[in-house]
């Protein structure tokens, strides 16, 4: 028997960027699958966009009291019909063989749960493609999310996730965290036992942030879950997990060094790291505008991270104080 899914997307607001998932959907090459739409508290109507898939789409729509992304997700899982949850973010758009190549992997890959990479589309403008970059280079994240050459134990992520229904189960979902839930998910089946896997031909094209400023909110957020993350799955920590912070004070150690000692020899190291991004992002995107944005998308995002990571390591090492008390707004407090 073939394998059945259940696409569950949990959104808020975001009309625009759900239509344009709804309607990559409706020209996939194996329409065999449901999409279950959970509306987080939106403060818009979401009732006119979904109609107009009603017809073509086997679509059912569900809204509830915002809760965050994590708890909406498990809400629509409790209502999947099919034996595989495919968790997509509502900003994402799919390509035509996506469910198609997903089953073909579920097919021949033995796993408990699966993720493919995310990339950017041609039609997204030169700041969503160097955010894309800095999000998925070989200098930043890795590649882990770009590259399943990079990859050795792969971590889900919920922009381009699957999960087998009765392991979801098993598990409880999604935990209670706002932000840092599908790390928190894949580890939790790690520790169950379970096992996931990477998908290398089911990439999404993600949107993400469309300006910087929110991006560098995002990925401090990202930062501030790391150390929590840490507290609830010791045995998975990295010590590549405080790169981003180290990178930072290096920087702030280097105009110290500048300024005072009068030498530039940690700025250099910093000089050189900058020319690597700016001509890999060439190379990779072939366009000199987007290759300078991703630079500055790049520095924003390990200072963001950075900051937030070590924010919140010192706030739960050294003040110990529990992670909802830190940082409440990452936690559905009932």
């Amino acid at each position: 028997m073939r394998p059945t899914i259940s696409i569950v997307v949990a959104i808020f607001n975001r009309k625009d960027e759900l239509f344009e998932l709804l309607n990559s959907l409706t020209f996939q090459t194996d329409k065999e699958f449901e999409v279950i739409i959970v509306d987080d508290g939106s403060l818009i109507d979401l009732k006119p966009t979904i109609q107009n898939f009603d017809e073509i789409l086997n679509i059912k729509y569900f809204r509830k009291d915002n809760s965050g992304p994590g708890l909406s997700r498990n809400y629509g899982a409790k209502r999947a019909q099919n034996d595989w949850l495919l968790f997509v973010d509502s900003d994402v758009i799919v390509e035509k063989d996506y469910i198609e190549n997903i089953k073909k992997n579920i097919e021949t890959i033995p796993c408990d749960a699966f993720g493919g990479a995310d990339k950017a589309h041609k039609g997204f403008n030169l700041m969503q493609k160097a955010i894309s970059y800095s999000m998925t280079s070989v200098f930043t994240t890795g590649g882990i999310r770009g590259s399943k050459k990079a990859v050795s134990r792969f971590q889900p992520r919920s922009f381009n996730m699957g999960v087998n229904k009765a392991v979801f189960e098993k598990v409880g979902g999604f935990s209670e965290m706002r932000i840092g839930e599908d790390p928190d998910l894949s580890m939790t089946l790690w520790e169950k036992g379970f096992t996931t896997a990477f998908f290398d031909d089911i990439a999404v094209f993600h949107k993400r942030r469309v300006d910087l400023g929110k991006f560098s909110k995002q990925v401090y957020q990202f930062g501030c879950a790391r150390p929590i993350l840490n507290q609830r799955h010791p045995n998975y920590v990295k010590i590549s997990f405080a790169f981003p912070t180290l990178f930072m004070l290096g920087y702030i150690f280097g105009f110290i060094e500048y300024f005072v000692l009068g030498r530039g020899i940690i700025l250099a190291f910093y000089g050189l790291y900058t020319f690597l991004v700016l001509f890999h992002a060439m190379i990779v995107t072939k366009n000199i505008s987007i290759a300078g944005m991703a630079v500055i998308s790049t520095y924003i995002q390990m200072f963001s991270y950075g900051y937030g990571f070590l924010k919140s390591w010192v706030l739960l090492n050294i003040f110990r104080m529990k992670p909802e008390d830190a940082f409440p707004k990452h936690f559905h407090i009932k």
